[in-house]
């Protein structure tokens, strides 16, 4: 993922997030939008000056559980859990003017 958005534009990250086959790009998809919506509701800034600076996932805890086995036996069940960040940085002025030129 890292290859794609850091500083790329918020559409093309979305763009290609959606046609990608994997199961973990729905939410990853779904925190994007929720990313880029936050400062425009909270201070009031323009979802298009901003950019992906950095997006990492980490390693969280790991749920453990009990499965079921055949004759009334369980083996111990491992759910990996992550957390995923990802930055908005806003675009400088300088970088706003050569774009809109």
């Amino acid at each position: 993922m890292q290859r794609f958005s850091r500083k790329s534009k918020d559409s093309m990250a979305t763009n290609i997030l959606e046609l990608m086959p994997y199961r973990a790009s729905y939410p990853i998809l779904k925190l994007g939008y929720s990313a880029a919506a936050n400062p425009n509701h909270d201070m009031g800034m323009n979802k298009a000056d901003l950019f992906i600076s950095k997006a990492e996932v980490n390693g969280g805890t790991i749920m453990k559980n009990l499965r079921p086995k055949a004759q009334g036996l369980t083996y111990p069940g491992k759910k990996p859990i992550c957390h995923i960040t990802i930055l908005l940085k806003r675009k400088s002025k300088s970088s706003l003017n050569e774009s809109k030129i």
